[in-house]
């Protein structure tokens, strides 16, 4: 339940946003002309990934701030007294230190993706038909389930497990390559 709640929360918001019933944001644009069809076929992918995306930028920025608080304060301020701009000191100090950190949200990221259900699951209803039942993997093995495809289930499960991992770890591999030299 702890893991479910903010997804489905963060849905049901978004869902009232994304509503062209309700949508605030087509208000404000209805009178310049025009309005956004969040739910069309095009968009709604995009309308899914606005969601995670707010809901999980959180998360991964205290992943990525408690990496800069482990940089040394004597390392930045040597970088200042030699002379380091703000720019310098970020691209050669900062993001090589936190290089960690996106790895590990790239590939949480990466495993989320493959994982998504809440946030489809709550648009279902108010999407038209954009959101099929088969619009992630997780819902169209649970539609194989339902149908009694049990076979079929476990195949597309199973199939999911090794794809994630194997884009995992190419991903992990591809980042961390000149590391080991």
């Amino acid at each position: 339940m702890p893991y479910a709640i903010p997804g489905v929360s963060a849905a049901l918001v978004w869902s009232f946003m994304y509503s062209p019933q309700s949508s605030p944001v087509n208000r404000m644009l209805e009178p310049l002309g025009f309005t956004v069809p969040f739910f069309d076929s095009d968009l709604v992918l995009w309308s899914v990934a606005n969601i995670v995306t707010w809901s999980w930028t959180g998360y991964n920025m205290i992943i990525i701030y408690a990496a800069l608080q482990s940089i040394p304060a004597e390392v930045l301020e040597a970088a200042r007294m030699d002379g380091a701009s703000a720019v310098r000191i970020a691209w050669s100090i900062k993001v090589p230190a936190v290089r960690g950190a996106l790895v590990l949200t790239a590939v949480f990221s990466i495993i989320g993706s493959a994982q998504l259900y809440n946030e489809p699951v709550v648009l279902q209803p108010v999407s038209d038909g954009a959101v099929s039942s088969t619009f992630t993997p997780i819902m169209s093995a649970q539609s194989a389930i339902a149908a009694g495809n049990y076979p079929y289930a476990a195949a597309q499960s199973v199939l999911l497990t090794v794809l994630v991992g194997v884009v995992s770890f190419v991903f992990f591999k591809f980042t961390t390559r000149g590391e080991q030299e």
